[in-house]
Protein backbone atom coordinates (compact mmCIF):
# COMPACT_ATOMS: atom_id res chain seq x y z
CA UNK A 1 0.00 0.00 0.00
CA UNK A 2 1.08 3.47 -0.63
CA UNK A 3 0.14 6.85 1.01
CA UNK A 4 1.47 10.44 -0.82
CA UNK A 5 0.31 13.97 -0.06
CA UNK A 6 -2.86 13.77 -2.61
CA UNK A 7 -6.05 14.51 -1.11
CA UNK A 8 -8.04 11.50 -1.73
CA UNK A 9 -5.00 8.83 -0.43
CA UNK A 10 -4.91 9.11 2.77
CA UNK A 11 -8.40 8.54 3.72
CA UNK A 12 -8.34 5.71 1.53
CA UNK A 13 -5.37 3.78 3.07
CA UNK A 14 -6.49 4.31 6.18
CA UNK A 15 -9.86 2.00 5.55
CA UNK A 16 -7.71 -0.20 3.97
CA UNK A 17 -5.84 -0.39 7.14
CA UNK A 18 -8.74 -0.94 9.17
CA UNK A 19 -10.02 -3.70 7.12
CA UNK A 20 -6.29 -5.10 7.10
CA UNK A 21 -6.45 -5.78 10.79
CA UNK A 22 -10.10 -6.33 11.37
CA UNK A 23 -8.77 -9.77 11.90
CA UNK A 24 -10.13 -12.96 9.74
CA UNK A 25 -12.11 -13.76 12.38
CA UNK A 26 -14.13 -10.63 12.61
CA UNK A 27 -17.70 -11.23 11.64
CA UNK A 28 -19.03 -8.65 9.35
CA UNK A 29 -22.05 -6.67 11.65
CA UNK A 30 -25.34 -6.62 10.52
CA UNK A 31 -26.23 -2.89 9.92
CA UNK A 32 -29.81 -2.07 11.59
CA UNK A 33 -31.66 0.80 10.50
CA UNK A 34 -31.74 4.21 12.03
CA UNK A 35 -35.55 5.96 12.06
CA UNK A 36 -37.50 8.64 13.00
CA UNK A 37 -35.51 11.82 13.67
CA UNK A 38 -32.41 10.31 14.55
CA UNK A 39 -31.67 9.37 11.19
CA UNK A 40 -31.98 12.43 9.94
CA UNK A 41 -29.49 13.49 12.76
CA UNK A 42 -32.19 15.64 14.42
CA UNK A 43 -32.51 14.40 18.00
CA UNK A 44 -36.47 13.88 19.17
CA UNK A 45 -37.62 16.81 21.34
CA UNK A 46 -41.42 16.00 22.79
CA UNK A 47 -43.70 19.32 22.33
CA UNK A 48 -43.04 21.29 25.25
CA UNK A 49 -39.99 19.93 26.27
CA UNK A 50 -37.51 21.76 28.27
CA UNK A 51 -34.55 23.15 26.16
CA UNK A 52 -31.53 21.11 26.35
CA UNK A 53 -28.62 23.01 28.39
CA UNK A 54 -26.99 25.85 26.75
CA UNK A 55 -23.09 26.46 26.15
CA UNK A 56 -21.37 29.77 27.73
CA UNK A 57 -19.85 31.68 25.02
CA UNK A 58 -17.03 33.86 25.34
CA UNK A 59 -14.63 35.57 22.48
CA UNK A 60 -16.43 36.72 19.80
CA UNK A 61 -19.71 35.10 20.56
CA UNK A 62 -17.76 31.70 20.31
CA UNK A 63 -19.36 28.67 22.93
CA UNK A 64 -16.85 27.93 25.38
CA UNK A 65 -17.20 24.68 27.80
CA UNK A 66 -16.45 26.81 30.88
CA UNK A 67 -19.49 28.04 32.11
CA UNK A 68 -18.21 30.31 35.29
CA UNK A 69 -20.30 28.80 37.88
CA UNK A 70 -18.27 25.46 38.53
CA UNK A 71 -19.65 23.67 35.94
CA UNK A 72 -18.87 22.49 31.74
CA UNK A 73 -20.68 21.57 28.98
CA UNK A 74 -18.62 19.65 25.90
CA UNK A 75 -16.60 20.43 23.69
CA UNK A 76 -13.94 21.93 25.81
CA UNK A 77 -11.90 23.02 22.40
CA UNK A 78 -15.37 23.09 19.69
CA UNK A 79 -14.67 22.16 16.10
CA UNK A 80 -12.22 19.68 13.89
CA UNK A 81 -9.84 18.67 16.89
CA UNK A 82 -9.90 14.77 16.27
CA UNK A 83 -7.38 12.51 18.20
CA UNK A 84 -6.26 14.43 20.97
CA UNK A 85 -3.68 13.67 22.55
CA UNK A 86 -2.62 15.26 26.16
CA UNK A 87 0.58 15.80 27.91
CA UNK A 88 0.54 16.70 32.09
CA UNK A 89 3.70 18.42 32.08
CA UNK A 90 3.90 20.02 35.79
CA UNK A 91 0.88 22.34 36.73
CA UNK A 92 0.68 22.39 32.64
CA UNK A 93 -1.65 20.52 30.44
CA UNK A 94 -0.89 20.44 26.89
CA UNK A 95 -2.83 18.79 23.44
CA UNK A 96 -2.53 18.38 19.81
CA UNK A 97 -4.77 16.91 17.28
CA UNK A 98 -4.96 15.76 14.02
CA UNK A 99 -4.52 18.07 11.61
CA UNK A 100 -4.88 16.52 7.92
CA UNK A 101 -4.13 18.07 4.95
CA UNK A 102 -3.69 21.51 6.79
CA UNK A 103 -0.35 23.15 6.67
CA UNK A 104 1.61 24.48 9.21
CA UNK A 105 -0.10 21.98 11.38
CA UNK A 106 0.06 20.08 14.75
CA UNK A 107 -1.06 22.91 16.72
CA UNK A 108 -0.30 22.51 20.59
CA UNK A 109 -3.17 23.71 22.58
CA UNK A 110 -2.12 24.52 26.13
CA UNK A 111 -4.38 24.92 29.43
CA UNK A 112 -4.02 25.00 33.27
CA UNK A 113 -7.85 23.46 34.27
CA UNK A 114 -8.34 21.39 30.89
CA UNK A 115 -11.30 23.28 30.29
CA UNK A 116 -9.99 26.67 28.86
CA UNK A 117 -7.46 25.85 26.22
CA UNK A 118 -5.43 28.72 23.57
CA UNK A 119 -3.02 27.69 20.79
CA UNK A 120 0.33 28.68 21.12
CA UNK A 121 2.41 27.15 18.09
CA UNK A 122 2.39 25.28 14.95
CA UNK A 123 5.13 22.67 15.90
CA UNK A 124 4.79 20.81 12.06
CA UNK A 125 5.29 23.76 9.36
CA UNK A 126 7.49 20.94 6.56
CA UNK A 127 4.74 19.04 4.35
CA UNK A 128 5.14 15.53 5.13
CA UNK A 129 1.58 13.97 4.04
CA UNK A 130 -1.66 14.30 5.54
CA UNK A 131 -1.46 14.13 9.76
CA UNK A 132 -3.51 11.66 11.70
CA UNK A 133 -3.54 10.71 15.63
CA UNK A 134 -0.20 11.59 17.10
CA UNK A 135 1.09 11.33 20.62
CA UNK A 136 2.81 14.08 22.61
CA UNK A 137 5.30 13.38 25.02
CA UNK A 138 7.86 14.21 26.98
CA UNK A 139 10.87 12.36 27.95
CA UNK A 140 13.92 13.58 30.29
CA UNK A 141 13.38 16.80 29.89
CA UNK A 142 12.64 17.08 26.06
CA UNK A 143 9.14 16.93 23.80
CA UNK A 144 8.98 14.21 21.25
CA UNK A 145 5.86 14.21 18.77
CA UNK A 146 5.38 11.20 16.84
CA UNK A 147 3.60 11.98 13.65
CA UNK A 148 1.69 8.85 11.43
CA UNK A 149 1.78 11.08 7.60
CA UNK A 150 3.13 10.34 4.41
CA UNK A 151 2.97 6.35 4.57
CA UNK A 152 5.33 6.52 7.56
CA UNK A 153 5.75 7.26 11.34
CA UNK A 154 7.62 10.56 11.86
CA UNK A 155 9.18 12.08 15.09
CA UNK A 156 9.89 15.85 15.60
CA UNK A 157 11.18 17.23 18.70
CA UNK A 158 11.87 20.62 20.83
CA UNK A 159 13.52 21.28 24.45
CA UNK A 160 10.66 24.29 24.66
CA UNK A 161 7.16 23.23 24.05
CA UNK A 162 6.76 26.54 22.38
CA UNK A 163 9.67 25.55 19.91
CA UNK A 164 11.79 25.29 17.65
CA UNK A 165 10.85 21.99 16.43
CA UNK A 166 13.33 20.09 14.41
CA UNK A 167 12.78 19.13 10.92
CA UNK A 168 10.88 15.79 11.17
CA UNK A 169 12.98 12.19 11.29
CA UNK A 170 11.67 9.50 9.18
CA UNK A 171 11.67 6.06 11.93
CA UNK A 172 10.25 4.21 8.10
CA UNK A 173 7.75 2.30 9.42
CA UNK A 174 5.27 1.79 6.84
CA UNK A 175 1.78 0.38 7.39
CA UNK A 176 0.97 1.70 11.28
CA UNK A 177 -0.89 5.06 12.11
CA UNK A 178 -1.75 6.35 15.70
CA UNK A 179 1.32 5.96 17.63
CA UNK A 180 1.08 5.47 21.48
CA UNK A 181 4.33 6.18 23.45
CA UNK A 182 5.14 3.94 26.51
CA UNK A 183 8.44 3.61 29.15
CA UNK A 184 8.61 -0.23 30.30
CA UNK A 185 9.77 -0.92 33.97
CA UNK A 186 13.14 -1.32 32.14
CA UNK A 187 13.25 1.96 31.62
CA UNK A 188 13.40 1.44 27.44
CA UNK A 189 10.98 3.32 24.98
CA UNK A 190 8.26 1.31 22.46
CA UNK A 191 5.45 3.09 19.96
CA UNK A 192 2.31 1.49 19.96
CA UNK A 193 0.08 1.29 16.93
CA UNK A 194 -3.10 0.21 15.67
CA UNK A 195 -3.83 -3.31 15.25
CA UNK A 196 -2.12 -3.81 18.40
CA UNK A 197 0.89 -3.49 17.73
CA UNK A 198 4.49 -2.54 19.26
CA UNK A 199 8.17 -1.66 17.81
CA UNK A 200 11.00 -0.79 20.50
CA UNK A 201 12.69 2.79 20.14
CA UNK A 202 16.56 3.64 20.80
CA UNK A 203 16.68 5.51 23.31
CA UNK A 204 16.82 9.08 22.12
CA UNK A 205 13.60 8.29 20.56
CA UNK A 206 14.50 9.34 16.70
CA UNK A 207 14.64 5.77 15.40
CA UNK A 208 13.69 1.87 16.21
CA UNK A 209 15.25 -0.75 18.01
CA UNK A 210 13.78 -3.88 16.63
CA UNK A 211 10.86 -5.86 14.45
CA UNK A 212 7.47 -4.45 14.86
CA UNK A 213 5.22 -7.47 16.93
CA UNK A 214 1.87 -7.78 17.23
CA UNK A 215 1.71 -7.70 21.02
CA UNK A 216 -2.29 -7.76 22.31
CA UNK A 217 -5.82 -9.30 20.53
CA UNK A 218 -8.25 -6.35 20.89
CA UNK A 219 -11.29 -6.91 23.19
CA UNK A 220 -14.61 -7.61 20.74
CA UNK A 221 -17.95 -6.06 20.92
CA UNK A 222 -20.80 -8.72 20.34
CA UNK A 223 -21.66 -9.14 16.56
CA UNK A 224 -25.29 -7.76 16.45
CA UNK A 225 -24.08 -4.02 17.46
CA UNK A 226 -23.97 -1.33 14.99
CA UNK A 227 -20.89 -0.26 14.29
CA UNK A 228 -18.46 0.95 11.26
CA UNK A 229 -16.05 -1.73 11.48
CA UNK A 230 -13.95 -3.59 13.97
CA UNK A 231 -10.77 -1.20 13.70
CA UNK A 232 -8.53 -1.64 16.79
CA UNK A 233 -6.72 1.93 16.57
CA UNK A 234 -5.38 4.60 18.98
CA UNK A 235 -3.71 3.27 21.53
CA UNK A 236 -2.61 5.27 24.25
CA UNK A 237 -0.63 3.91 27.47
CA UNK A 238 -0.35 5.01 31.33
CA UNK A 239 0.80 3.83 34.43
CA UNK A 240 -0.70 3.98 38.00
CA UNK A 241 0.55 1.87 40.66
CA UNK A 242 1.62 -1.29 39.61
CA UNK A 243 0.05 -2.11 36.25
CA UNK A 244 0.06 -0.53 32.54
CA UNK A 245 -3.23 0.56 31.17
CA UNK A 246 -3.47 0.06 27.74
CA UNK A 247 -6.34 2.09 26.27
CA UNK A 248 -8.00 1.76 22.95
CA UNK A 249 -10.93 2.62 20.53
CA UNK A 250 -12.70 -0.05 18.47
CA UNK A 251 -15.57 0.02 16.13
CA UNK A 252 -14.65 2.72 13.14
CA UNK A 253 -14.43 6.40 13.87
CA UNK A 254 -17.49 7.51 11.49
CA UNK A 255 -19.75 5.60 9.91
CA UNK A 256 -23.31 4.99 12.31
CA UNK A 257 -23.44 7.20 15.01
CA UNK A 258 -23.11 4.28 17.36
CA UNK A 259 -19.50 3.17 16.28
CA UNK A 260 -16.74 3.84 17.83
CA UNK A 261 -16.07 3.17 21.85
CA UNK A 262 -13.09 3.36 24.14
CA UNK A 263 -12.09 -0.14 25.53
CA UNK A 264 -9.12 -0.85 28.24
CA UNK A 265 -6.61 -3.29 29.26
CA UNK A 266 -3.65 -3.94 32.05
CA UNK A 267 -1.11 -5.25 32.56
CA UNK A 268 1.85 -5.51 35.42
CA UNK A 269 4.36 -5.65 32.55
CA UNK A 270 4.86 -3.41 29.15
CA UNK A 271 5.15 -7.19 27.74
CA UNK A 272 1.67 -8.59 28.54
CA UNK A 273 -0.08 -10.62 28.93
CA UNK A 274 -2.87 -7.81 28.88
CA UNK A 275 -6.16 -8.60 30.17
CA UNK A 276 -9.17 -6.93 29.12
CA UNK A 277 -11.75 -4.53 31.56
CA UNK A 278 -14.43 -7.14 32.49
CA UNK A 279 -16.35 -3.39 31.98
CA UNK A 280 -16.18 -2.60 28.47
CA UNK A 281 -16.79 -0.53 26.77
CA UNK A 282 -15.58 2.22 28.96
CA UNK A 283 -17.22 4.53 26.68
CA UNK A 284 -19.82 4.28 24.07
CA UNK A 285 -22.76 6.08 21.98
CA UNK A 286 -25.75 3.72 22.64
CA UNK A 287 -28.54 5.14 21.09
CA UNK A 288 -28.82 8.12 17.94
CA UNK A 289 -30.48 10.07 20.02
CA UNK A 290 -27.22 10.93 22.29
CA UNK A 291 -26.20 14.69 21.77
CA UNK A 292 -22.15 13.23 20.76
CA UNK A 293 -21.88 10.13 18.42
CA UNK A 294 -19.28 7.76 17.56
CA UNK A 295 -17.26 8.52 21.21
CA UNK A 296 -13.76 6.98 21.26
CA UNK A 297 -10.06 7.55 21.11
CA UNK A 298 -9.26 8.01 24.60
CA UNK A 299 -6.02 9.65 27.04
CA UNK A 300 -6.93 8.57 29.98
CA UNK A 301 -4.89 10.82 32.75
CA UNK A 302 -4.43 13.25 36.10
CA UNK A 303 -6.07 16.37 36.29
CA UNK A 304 -4.85 19.78 38.47
CA UNK A 305 -6.42 18.24 42.06
CA UNK A 306 -5.86 14.79 41.85
CA UNK A 307 -8.86 13.56 40.52
CA UNK A 308 -8.70 11.58 36.85
CA UNK A 309 -10.23 12.49 33.69
CA UNK A 310 -10.17 11.77 29.80
CA UNK A 311 -9.94 12.71 26.41
CA UNK A 312 -11.67 11.78 23.64
CA UNK A 313 -13.59 12.74 20.30
CA UNK A 314 -16.92 12.70 18.89
CA UNK A 315 -19.27 14.15 16.68
CA UNK A 316 -22.16 16.25 17.44
CA UNK A 317 -25.86 14.85 17.06
CA UNK A 318 -26.43 16.94 13.76
CA UNK A 319 -23.51 18.80 12.70
CA UNK A 320 -20.87 16.21 11.62
CA UNK A 321 -19.84 19.24 9.27
CA UNK A 322 -18.20 20.50 12.42
CA UNK A 323 -15.87 17.06 12.86
CA UNK A 324 -15.08 15.06 15.60
CA UNK A 325 -14.60 17.91 18.38
CA UNK A 326 -12.55 17.25 21.40
CA UNK A 327 -14.61 15.95 25.17
CA UNK A 328 -14.24 15.89 28.51
CA UNK A 329 -15.59 13.45 30.79
CA UNK A 330 -14.56 12.56 34.23
CA UNK A 331 -13.32 8.99 35.27
CA UNK A 332 -13.73 7.05 38.39
CA UNK A 333 -11.04 4.62 39.92
CA UNK A 334 -12.84 0.94 41.22
CA UNK A 335 -11.35 -1.20 44.21
CA UNK A 336 -10.45 -3.91 41.99
CA UNK A 337 -8.07 -0.67 40.07
CA UNK A 338 -10.34 -0.61 37.05
CA UNK A 339 -11.52 3.11 36.09
CA UNK A 340 -14.90 3.70 34.85
CA UNK A 341 -16.19 6.79 32.98
CA UNK A 342 -18.93 9.03 35.01
CA UNK A 343 -20.06 11.59 32.25
CA UNK A 344 -22.78 9.30 30.86
CA UNK A 345 -24.20 10.83 27.70
CA UNK A 346 -22.58 14.18 28.21
CA UNK A 347 -25.95 15.46 27.38
CA UNK A 348 -25.85 17.92 31.43
CA UNK A 349 -23.27 19.92 32.48
CA UNK A 350 -20.76 18.62 34.63
CA UNK A 351 -18.57 19.65 37.66
CA UNK A 352 -15.54 21.23 36.24
CA UNK A 353 -12.10 19.41 37.53
CA UNK A 354 -10.56 20.15 40.84
CA UNK A 355 -7.53 22.56 41.12
CA UNK A 356 -5.88 24.24 38.49
CA UNK A 357 -5.67 27.55 37.35
CA UNK A 358 -8.07 29.46 35.20
CA UNK A 359 -6.22 29.95 31.90
CA UNK A 360 -7.05 31.65 28.24
CA UNK A 361 -9.91 30.28 26.35
CA UNK A 362 -9.62 30.44 22.67
CA UNK A 363 -8.66 32.93 20.57
CA UNK A 364 -10.50 35.99 18.58
CA UNK A 365 -10.76 34.63 14.61
CA UNK A 366 -11.04 38.70 13.44
CA UNK A 367 -8.00 39.01 11.71
CA UNK A 368 -6.78 42.81 10.29
CA UNK A 369 -3.65 40.48 9.09
CA UNK A 370 -1.43 42.96 10.56
CA UNK A 371 0.47 39.92 12.38
CA UNK A 372 1.64 36.30 11.05
CA UNK A 373 -1.49 34.04 11.94
CA UNK A 374 -0.53 30.85 10.23
CA UNK A 375 -0.83 27.51 11.55
CA UNK A 376 -2.07 28.56 14.94
CA UNK A 377 -5.17 29.95 13.06
CA UNK A 378 -4.84 29.86 9.20
CA UNK A 379 -3.43 27.15 7.09
CA UNK A 380 -3.04 26.15 3.59
CA UNK A 381 -5.45 23.40 2.53
CA UNK A 382 -2.84 20.20 0.75
CA UNK A 383 0.12 22.51 0.20
CA UNK A 384 3.04 21.94 -1.98
CA UNK A 385 6.32 22.07 -0.67
CA UNK A 386 6.77 26.36 -1.40
CA UNK A 387 3.26 26.82 -0.64
CA UNK A 388 4.39 29.45 2.01
CA UNK A 389 6.20 31.10 -0.47
CA UNK A 390 2.41 32.64 -2.33
CA UNK A 391 1.44 34.74 1.22
CA UNK A 392 3.18 37.54 2.00
CA UNK A 393 2.32 40.66 4.18
CA UNK A 394 2.74 43.95 2.67
CA UNK A 395 1.20 46.37 5.45
CA UNK A 396 -2.03 46.69 4.23
CA UNK A 397 -3.31 43.10 4.51
CA UNK A 398 -1.82 39.61 3.44
CA UNK A 399 -1.37 39.04 -0.21
CA UNK A 400 -1.97 35.71 -1.64
CA UNK A 401 -0.51 34.90 -5.31
CA UNK A 402 -3.32 32.82 -7.27
CA UNK A 403 -3.13 29.36 -7.94
CA UNK A 404 -4.86 26.91 -10.10
CA UNK A 405 -8.50 27.88 -11.96
CA UNK A 406 -10.81 27.62 -8.92
CA UNK A 407 -11.37 26.59 -5.35
CA UNK A 408 -10.73 22.84 -6.08
CA UNK A 409 -7.02 23.31 -7.44
CA UNK A 410 -5.26 26.78 -5.85
CA UNK A 411 -5.46 25.26 -2.02
CA UNK A 412 -7.30 28.29 -0.06
CA UNK A 413 -6.24 29.41 2.78
CA UNK A 414 -8.48 27.40 5.53
CA UNK A 415 -9.93 28.60 9.22
CA UNK A 416 -11.21 26.21 11.73
CA UNK A 417 -14.77 27.35 13.39
CA UNK A 418 -16.60 25.24 16.06
CA UNK A 419 -20.14 26.97 16.09
CA UNK A 420 -23.35 25.27 15.03
CA UNK A 421 -24.43 29.29 13.86
CA UNK A 422 -21.82 32.46 12.63
CA UNK A 423 -21.00 34.67 10.42
CA UNK A 424 -17.71 35.63 8.64
CA UNK A 425 -17.07 38.08 6.24
CA UNK A 426 -13.60 39.64 4.31
CA UNK A 427 -12.72 42.56 2.04
CA UNK A 428 -10.95 41.17 -0.83
CA UNK A 429 -8.57 43.66 -3.60
CA UNK A 430 -8.35 41.57 -6.88
CA UNK A 431 -5.76 42.03 -9.19
CA UNK A 432 -6.24 41.63 -12.92
CA UNK A 433 -5.71 37.99 -13.67
CA UNK A 434 -6.97 36.99 -10.62
CA UNK A 435 -9.82 35.16 -8.82
CA UNK A 436 -10.59 35.37 -5.28
CA UNK A 437 -13.12 35.28 -2.24
CA UNK A 438 -15.09 33.10 0.47
CA UNK A 439 -16.01 29.45 0.80
CA UNK A 440 -16.87 26.69 3.06
CA UNK A 441 -15.05 24.12 2.44
CA UNK A 442 -14.53 20.48 3.50
CA UNK A 443 -12.22 19.41 0.38
CA UNK A 444 -11.19 19.63 -3.40
CA UNK A 445 -14.66 17.40 -3.69
CA UNK A 446 -16.31 18.95 -1.30
CA UNK A 447 -16.71 23.03 -1.29
CA UNK A 448 -19.27 26.14 -2.03
CA UNK A 449 -18.98 29.66 -1.85
CA UNK A 450 -19.01 33.00 -4.08
CA UNK A 451 -15.94 34.15 -5.29
CA UNK A 452 -14.80 37.46 -7.50
CA UNK A 453 -12.80 38.35 -10.60
CA UNK A 454 -12.36 42.54 -11.53
CA UNK A 455 -14.91 42.10 -13.71
CA UNK A 456 -16.78 38.79 -12.78
CA UNK A 457 -18.83 37.28 -9.77
CA UNK A 458 -18.84 33.70 -9.63
CA UNK A 459 -20.84 30.96 -7.67
CA UNK A 460 -19.74 27.77 -6.60
CA UNK A 461 -22.03 24.75 -5.20
CA UNK A 462 -21.50 21.20 -5.45
CA UNK A 463 -17.62 22.03 -5.88
CA UNK A 464 -17.87 23.45 -9.22
CA UNK A 465 -19.08 26.70 -10.84
CA UNK A 466 -22.81 27.19 -11.45
CA UNK A 467 -21.14 28.87 -15.03
CA UNK A 468 -25.51 30.04 -15.58
CA UNK A 469 -25.31 32.07 -12.42
CA UNK A 470 -22.08 34.03 -13.31
CA UNK A 471 -23.16 37.66 -13.53
CA UNK A 472 -20.96 41.00 -14.58
CA UNK A 473 -19.75 42.98 -11.39
CA UNK A 474 -16.91 45.32 -11.35
CA UNK A 475 -14.98 44.14 -8.43
CA UNK A 476 -11.21 45.35 -8.07
CA UNK A 477 -12.63 45.19 -4.36
CA UNK A 478 -15.43 43.48 -3.15
CA UNK A 479 -16.94 42.98 0.54
CA UNK A 480 -18.26 39.64 1.08
CA UNK A 481 -20.29 38.09 4.35
CA UNK A 482 -21.10 34.52 4.71
CA UNK A 483 -23.65 33.42 7.48
CA UNK A 484 -24.38 30.07 8.68
CA UNK A 485 -26.98 28.89 10.09
CA UNK A 486 -27.28 25.52 11.56
CA UNK A 487 -25.89 24.24 7.92
CA UNK A 488 -28.12 26.78 5.94
CA UNK A 489 -25.59 28.89 4.36
CA UNK A 490 -26.25 32.78 3.32
CA UNK A 491 -24.03 35.53 0.91
CA UNK A 492 -24.07 39.21 0.92
CA UNK A 493 -21.62 41.15 -1.27
CA UNK A 494 -20.93 44.55 -1.31
CA UNK A 495 -18.64 47.17 -3.73
CA UNK A 496 -18.16 49.61 -0.74
CA UNK A 497 -19.58 47.72 2.53
CA UNK A 498 -22.67 49.54 3.14
CA UNK A 499 -25.21 48.86 0.29
CA UNK A 500 -25.21 44.82 0.60
CA UNK A 501 -26.33 42.86 -2.26
CA UNK A 502 -28.08 39.44 -1.23
CA UNK A 503 -27.26 36.25 -3.28
CA UNK A 504 -30.03 34.77 -4.73
CA UNK A 505 -28.69 31.12 -3.52
CA UNK A 506 -29.20 29.98 0.11
CA UNK A 507 -26.82 26.47 -0.23
CA UNK A 508 -27.62 23.58 2.01
CA UNK A 509 -24.47 22.17 3.57
CA UNK A 510 -24.68 19.59 6.04
CA UNK A 511 -24.00 16.92 4.00
CA UNK A 512 -20.38 17.96 3.82
CA UNK A 513 -18.42 15.58 5.74
CA UNK A 514 -16.77 12.62 6.14
CA UNK A 515 -19.44 9.92 5.68
CA UNK A 516 -20.01 11.45 2.44
CA UNK A 517 -16.77 13.01 1.04
CA UNK A 518 -14.12 10.77 3.17
CA UNK A 519 -10.96 12.35 4.76
CA UNK A 520 -12.13 12.36 8.38
CA UNK A 521 -12.36 16.39 7.93
CA UNK A 522 -14.50 19.02 8.52
CA UNK A 523 -16.53 22.03 6.84
CA UNK A 524 -13.76 24.95 7.50
CA UNK A 525 -14.61 28.89 6.05
CA UNK A 526 -12.11 29.64 3.28
CA UNK A 527 -10.47 32.17 1.76
CA UNK A 528 -8.80 31.20 -2.01
CA UNK A 529 -6.99 32.90 -4.27
CA UNK A 530 -6.71 31.43 -8.21
CA UNK A 531 -5.07 32.40 -11.51
CA UNK A 532 -2.44 34.47 -12.45
CA UNK A 533 -2.68 37.87 -10.46
CA UNK A 534 -3.14 38.36 -6.78
CA UNK A 535 -5.76 38.61 -3.61
CA UNK A 536 -4.89 41.11 -0.55
CA UNK A 537 -7.43 39.96 1.95
CA UNK A 538 -8.14 42.41 4.10
CA UNK A 539 -10.70 43.11 7.27
CA UNK A 540 -11.47 39.60 7.95
CA UNK A 541 -14.32 38.90 10.99
CA UNK A 542 -15.88 36.55 12.80
CA UNK A 543 -19.01 36.52 15.29
CA UNK A 544 -21.02 33.04 16.55
CA UNK A 545 -24.40 33.81 16.21
CA UNK A 546 -26.82 32.52 19.04
CA UNK A 547 -28.84 29.89 17.67
CA UNK A 548 -32.56 30.70 16.41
Amino acid sequence: MRRDSKPADPARRRGLLKLALAGAGAAAAPLAPLAGAAAAGVPACPPGAPRPPQPAYGIEGQRKADSGNGMFMNPIVPGDHADPTILKDGDDYYMTFSSFLSYPGAVIWHSRDLLNWAPICAALSQPIGSVWAMDLVKHQGRYFLYIPAGDSIHVIHADNIRGPWSDPVDLKLQGCIDPGHAVGEDGKRYLFFNGVRRVALSDDGLSTAGALEKVYEPWRYPEDWVVEMFAPEGPKLFRRGEWFYLVTAVGGTSGPPTSHMVTAARSRSIHGPWQDCPANPIVRTRSADEPWWSRGHASVFEGPGGDWWMIYHGYENGFRTLGRQALLEPVEWTSDGWFRARGGTLSRPLRKPRGGQLSPAGQALSDDFSSNRFGVQWSFFAPGADEMLRARYDGKGLVIKGKGSSPADCSPLTCIVGDRDYEVSVVLDISEGAQGGLLLYYSQRAFCGIGFSPAQMFTYQCSEEQSWMRQNVAAGTIHIRLTNRSNVVTYHYSRDGAAWVKHPWQMEVSGFHHNVFGGFMSLKVGLYSAGSGEVRARQFSYRGLTPA
